[in-house]
């Protein structure tokens, strides 16, 4: 049977994934076609990107950089802001939108997506963590796809294909543990921006590295799976893996554990997602599992409390996990530009779920008054010193 050319959007262009994902379809030359894009700052990439795949409609940061765009590309439908991205998002010829803005900045498109009827290709976290159960409310009323581009819920999915989730006793989500697995604790506080940037696995953008360093990425990861499998938060269990060879299990109601394995490349999730329910051929050397040494370890809650938080949002509910998220970029930036401690990153997101009084979340107003009552109350607490 002959491969139909699947058209593409990308949220989030010219980011890490964005980018990994024109290089999955650059290697897959007739498989794909790049209709619609959306990027942030980085113009000069962006321009490069739409001049190769001529898409047909894009969307960047501001007015003035759309206006640029369409003196350099006339042809171009161009938008701009968070319209500009939903517009990209809901393009009406896309078969599947990969929704790769960082951020929360990634719900509203993400929503327009699958309000569009899209598949989505989802590796945006912050967008389930925020609004999870709005989006996958329209998921199920419009029975569609939302396909994991993170690769422990790609891991995820793949172990859970042709069982059934009644038989699913838990998740087992691994984590490398980032850069500060093995720092004596009494070091952490002291810790810069420069050393927890460095990731020993992954290659990723600045906040989501960070976000495994405090490990308040895997719990973020848990909300995410919670949402995407309908599986309680209390049957999902995070392990250290160092090698970050395993990228997550499922364990079954007898005993067995099914995991999906292999290098520490978001191609070949990003792949998957894009070619599902087919696999596209890999364009490097297999993954060779002889010599290879697999470790897992139980969280170190001193070590790791910001994970402890996820859990704790959830079970809070309606509005506490975008707040929780909210804090967490307002606690990222702040130690990026460094205003606060890598240790008080726990300190100021446990005094935010504490003082947070949780609404319901029913329309897209709520989760946007979530994310920010969060992000008001994280401010106010580092620059009033409560912490």
């Amino acid at each position: 049977m002959k491969n139909t050319v699947k058209a593409v959007a990308i949220l989030g262009s010219t980011g890490s994934i964005g980018q990994s994902t024109l290089d999955v379809i650059r290697e897959n030359p007739g498989r794909f076609r790049v209709v619609s894009l959306s990027a942030g700052r980085n113009l000069k990439l962006f321009k490069k990107q739409v001049a190769e795949f001529k898409p047909k409609t894009v969307s960047v940061l501001t007015k003035d950089a759309a206006d640029e765009i369409k003196r350099d590309f006339p042809s171009l439908e161009a938008g701009f802001g968070v319209s500009g991205s939903e517009m990209v998002a809901a393009y009406k010829d896309a078969d599947i939108t990969v929704s790769a803005i960082a951020g929360f900045a990634g719900f509203l498109p993400t929503y327009a997506a699958v309000k569009a009827g899209k598949t989505v290709a989802l590796a945006n976290k912050e967008a389930l963590v925020s609004g999870g159960a709005l989006i996958m409310a329209e998921v199920k009323r419009r029975n569609l796809n939302i396909l994991p581009v993170d690769s422990e819920h790609s891991a995820i999915f793949q172990s859970l294909a042709g069982h059934r989730l009644s038989d699913v006793k838990r998740i087992i989500l691994t984590a490398s543990g980032g850069p500060f697995l093995r720092e004596p604790l009494k070091k952490l506080k002291t810790v810069t921006p420069r050393r927890a940037l460095k990731h020993p696995t992954w290659s990723m953008g600045k906040k989501v590295t960070i976000d495994s360093a405090t490990l308040m990425n895997k719990g973020f990861e848990v909300i995410e799976a919670s949402w995407l499998f309908d599986i309680p938060p209390e049957s999902i269990t995070v392990r250290i893996h160092p090698q970050s060879i395993v990228h997550s299990m499922v364990e079954y109601i007898d005993g067995s554990i099914v995991s999906q394995m292999g290098s520490s490349d978001m191609k070949v999730p990003i792949a998957y997602a894009l070619s599902y329910p087919e696999r596209l051929p890999a364009k490097k050397e297999p993954f060779e599992v002889a010599g290879k040494k697999l470790e897992f370890l139980k969280v170190d809650p001193r070590r790791f409390p910001c994970l402890s938080l996820a859990y704790r949002a959830m079970e809070i509910g309606g509005t506490a996990p975008s707040a929780l998220n909210a804090a967490d970029e307002v606690c990222v930036d702040m130690f990026l530009k460094g205003v606060l401690r890598f240790t008080d990153i726990h300190k100021v997101l446990c005094e935010v779920l504490a003082r947070h009084v949780p609404g319901a979340v029913a329309t897209v107003d709520d989760v946007v008054e979530g994310n920010r009552r969060g992000r008001e109350s994280a401010v106010s607490i580092i620059t009033k010193g409560k912490i």
